[in-house]
């Protein structure tokens, strides 16, 4: 029984540490196969500010491309 504790104890820490530190996605793996970007082409940082866009993500937001995007 004393061994089932060892093994779970950290397993149940480790888990909701993961669980804790996750951050929530508001991208569509859609959109990434549509434009062959990553997420911070569009998104300043998508970890700790994911719905503030760049000049790019406000481009995509309105044409939902970014064919003919160019950068300032």
């Amino acid at each position: 029984m004393r061994r089932v504790f060892q093994f779970a104890v950290p397993a149940v820490v480790l888990g909701l540490g993961l669980l804790l530190n996750s951050a929530p996605s508001f991208g569509k793996p859609e959109y990434v196969k549509q434009t062959k970007k990553g997420c911070t082409t569009c998104h300043v940082d998508s970890k700790t500010k994911p719905k503030e866009l760049t000049e790019a993500g406000k481009y995509f937001k309105e044409k939902k491309t970014l064919d003919g995007f160019t950068a300032k």
